[in-house]
């Protein structure tokens, strides 16, 4: 089965998608200075525009593992996705507090989610 790799460099790939499933990560990107409920809208517009370009959306997230710098902003971050979530489409999830490469980034988050019917097995 063929592996749908799509802009990768030397170190990752926007998206990873393999018989149908769909693997990327995203942090914050315009403002690295907003809270941790801003950033969240931040990584989910990315995430949407991610979806889409594999024919998916936020309805198709499988799974997702966030990265959360403090647990201080737990419940901020769990308003944002809670608010950004269509009704009865919660995927399965982990929250681990952990340290992220720039200190200014609060939360990431690492998505799984079944792609459009482009990218089942060929």
């Amino acid at each position: 089965m063929k592996i749908h790799r799509i802009n990768p460099s030397k170190r990752w790939s926007d998206i990873t998608v393999y018989n149908g499933i769909a693997h990327f990560v995203e942090v914050a990107d315009s403002d690295t200075s907003a809270d941790v409920s801003g950033q969240a809208q931040q990584i989910f517009q990315q995430a949407e525009a991610m979806l889409a370009k594999i024919g998916s959306d936020k309805s198709r997230i499988l799974s997702v593992t966030i990265y959360l710098t403090d647990f201080a902003n737990f419940d901020a971050l769990n308003e944002a996705w809670e608010a950004w979530l269509p009704e009865g489409c919660a995927p399965s999830r982990a929250c681990v507090k952990a340290e992220l490469a720039d200190p200014n980034y609060l939360v990431e988050i690492a998505f799984v989610a079944a792609a459009g019917e482009e990218y089942l097995a060929d």
